[in-house]
């Protein structure tokens, strides 16, 4: 079973850049069979898609397109989010996931609390 575990800094500042990890055990990254999200679900509000990693490539929301990259290292069987020029409205709690037909494993999550 796929387990999945993020982390990162908890605080930064409006503009600041940020980046969080996800670490992967029970499967290999570099499988085409997943694909490997990053979803984040604000205060008071729903999930929302943010991007995937895959074999053939990545895809943005286009919410976070040309600010966020979604990155992994291999030989760490880790994931990363970068996030550029970040707002206070990208408070909210951050999730990675794996996704392979209608099987889905998430982290548990890791807060990203964006203020001045």
């Amino acid at each position: 079973q796929v387990q999945l575990q993020e982390s990162g800094p908890g605080l930064v500042k409006p503009s600041q850049t940020l980046s969080l990890t996800c670490t992967v055990t029970g499967g290999s990254i570099t499988t085409s069979r997943h694909y490997w999200s990053w979803l984040r679900q604000p205060p008071g509000k729903g999930l929302e898609w943010i991007g995937w990693i895959s074999y053939s490539g990545t895809n943005y929301a286009e919410s976070v397109k040309g600010r966020f990259t979604i990155s992994r290292d291999n030989a760490k069987n880790t994931l990363f989010l970068k996030m550029n020029s970040l707002k206070p409205e990208d408070t909210a709690v951050y999730y990675c996931a794996a996704e392979s037909g209608a099987d889905v494993w998430m982290g548990q999550g890791t807060e990203v609390f964006v203020s001045s």
